[in-house]
């Protein structure tokens, strides 16, 4: 079983060692930070499962890292300990308004901090369904946000993302690749929601090479025309300079069979409710289901969205 990462950051080299120590003793991966800024670099960079954080350091505060933790879809949902010599409420309040989970003063106890560490642990592995590799939300979440959507009668699209060719691609290129498209096109998705979407819109990880992106139907094409530009600049990145320059690698395809397979291209099949009455999430799951299957049509990346007016063309 791989062991669980926590990041510690502290200016203090005692407490830093000292923390270390404790909980390498429960055999934990440990990660360490001396500033606000390292810390970020290694959080990018580790995608850590907890974050100690001290309150007080140079560069940049506990609280300021927590705040663009946050803000960061990639990140938001890491579980962080705010270690402070502080016990003024009002600077415990700043820090739980800025998305803390729990407070250890110091000095502390070893047991003390090895069993908040662990309930926060025990805690976040059975709330979260989060993909491991991405780390966005998962099935669970996706389909709690349509339902609410739903509920609230609100004017929602509903983007299903899918790379095609991506099997040929990890099968020739490998596991570890293959993550790393699945990776950067989660990246890429974040960047343009976050720019030209909504704050409350909504990007889930539905698994393997599928994503969802919930927006309102007025910003859908402006998004969806960003997602693919930005994806066919950035996807030829990752194959060899000879397979770029062909276009296409040579690999087997499910039954065995050696074929000629393009370059990844990204299609998105879109299902909203301003023309049609959406009742339930599995709707929106068929409906987008059948989206994709007419976008395999196309040989370069595309969007197509749902005409329909209560089922009828």
């Amino acid at each position: 079983m791989e062991k669980q990462k926590i990041l510690i950051v502290d200016d203090d080299p005692y407490i830093l060692s000292m923390v270390k120590l404790i909980l390498e003793n429960e055999n934990y991966d440990i990660i360490e930070a001396k500033d606000g800024k390292e810390a970020l670099e290694k959080i990018h960079d580790k995608n850590p499962n907890l974050i100690i954080l001290d309150y007080m350091m140079p560069v940049m505060d506990g609280v300021e890292v927590c705040m663009k933790l946050k803000k960061d879809t990639l990140f938001r949902h890491i579980p962080i300990i705010m270690l402070t010599a502080k016990g003024e409420l009002t600077d415990k309040v700043r820090g739980l308004d800025a998305g803390v989970d729990d407070y250890i003063t110091k000095p502390f106890e070893p047991q003390e901090l090895l069993a908040r560490v662990k309930m926060i642990l025990q805690r976040t592995s059975r709330s979260l369904d989060a993909n491991p590799l991405t780390k966005l939300p998962g099935n669970v979440s996706i389909t709690n946000e349509i339902q609410q959507r739903i509920d609230r009668k609100e004017l929602f699209a509903v983007c299903h993302i899918d790379l095609r060719q991506f099997k040929a691609f990890n099968d020739k290129y490998g596991f570890e690749h293959g993550d790393r498209v699945i990776r950067e096109t989660s990246r890429l998705v974040i960047k343009v929601v976050q720019e030209l979407g909504n704050n409350d819109d909504f990007i889930g990880h539905i698994g393997g090479d599928d994503f969802i992106v919930i927006t309102t139907p007025n910003l859908v094409d402006k998004i969806c025309n960003r997602i693919i530009k930005d994806f066919d600049e950035i996807i030829p990145n990752f194959y060899n300079e000879q397979d770029r320059r062909k276009g296409y690698i040579v690999s087997q395809d499910r039954k065995g069979n050696i074929y000629e397979f393009p370059i990844i291209i990204l299609c998105i099949g879109v299902v909203g409710n301003e023309t049609r009455d959406i009742t339930n999430p599995i709707q929106v799951s068929e409906i987008g289901a059948d989206l994709q299957n007419f976008s395999k049509s196309f040989k370069k990346s595309n969007y197509v969205k749902d005409r329909r007016i209560n089922d009828k063309m």
